[in-house]
């Protein structure tokens, strides 16, 4: 469950230059089921970008796959590229502690820790294949400045989880009415395309079939009045539930308190 939403996690940092911290609230359903809830904080400012994401599984998914994770980001922006400097995935995933922690010098990434030891359970990604990579979050946080600037989400990235590298692509599919349903946000959307193909860092027991490519789709809007641009609705394919549908439940202006805690 813990690769459902990479890159929904990643769009959550869909802001301007400079923009009011935003806390966002979000579920995420599947066979009729509330199967992960997310949490997202995120602040922007001219000189650099942090992210942060917390997910658990519900429900019947925490029966077979419990689990939740916390993943961190900071960085800098090099005119409109995004850079990053850390990158912090940490959590517990079928009682089996994980932790990545990257840091990115001279803009290639550095592996700080890794539990349990990549060579267990992948692949090794070969150097050549690391050079000019960024994490998921920061690449997506690179695409998501660029639709706040032009109002369209088309680009691509190379990205590095320290396990895995895969090629995200996006394309803008005009914008859409979100009708109400639940308690979920509804409005106008500008619907985005996207598909994330791992070329490198495949299991070792080839369990799976990790180099065919996973589309989904992300509807991105301004939650309230002043707000930025934000997914308020994702879908992608999930490996035991179906299609799998991310909501969001609320958000809401993250306060200087808030921020220090």
């Amino acid at each position: 469950m813990r690769h459902i939403l990479p890159a929904a996690a990643a769009i959550l940092a869909a802001l301007p230059a400079t923009a009011q911290p935003l806390r966002a609230t979000y579920e995420v359903h599947a066979a009729g089921m509330v199967v992960l809830t997310m949490e997202a904080e995120m602040e922007v400012t001219p000189g650099g970008y942090r992210l942060a994401t917390a997910i658990r599984t519900r429900g019947i998914a925490a029966v077979f796959a419990p689990g939740e994770q916390v993943t961190r980001v900071a960085g800098a922006w090099q005119g409109a590229l995004a850079t990053p400097a850390s990158y912090v995935s940490e959590g517990a995933w079928r009682g089996r502690p994980r932790r990545t922690a990257l840091d990115w010098r001279g803009g290639e990434p550095v592996v700080r820790e890794m539990v349990p030891p990549n060579a267990e359970e992948r692949e090794e990604v070969p150097a050549e294949l690391q050079r000019g990579t960024v994490d998921a979050l920061s690449a997506l946080a690179q695409l998501s400045r660029a639709i706040a600037a032009t109002g369209r989400c088309d680009g691509q990235a190379a990205v590095f989880d320290g396990r895995r590298r895969s090629d995200y692509t996006s394309r803008s599919a005009g914008w859409e009415r979100i009708f109400p349903s639940r308690n979920a946000w509804h409005g106008d959307a500008l619907r985005c395309g996207f598909e994330a193909r791992v070329v490198a860092g495949f299991r070792k027991d080839g369990s799976g079939d990790e180099g065919r490519p996973t589309p989904g789709t992300a509807w991105v809007a301004s939650p309230f009045a002043g707000a930025p641009p934000i997914p308020v609705r994702v879908e992608m394919p999930s490996r035991w539930f179906g299609t799998a549908t991310a909501v969001l439940l609320k958000a809401e202006p993250l306060g200087q308190q808030a921020r220090a805690q």
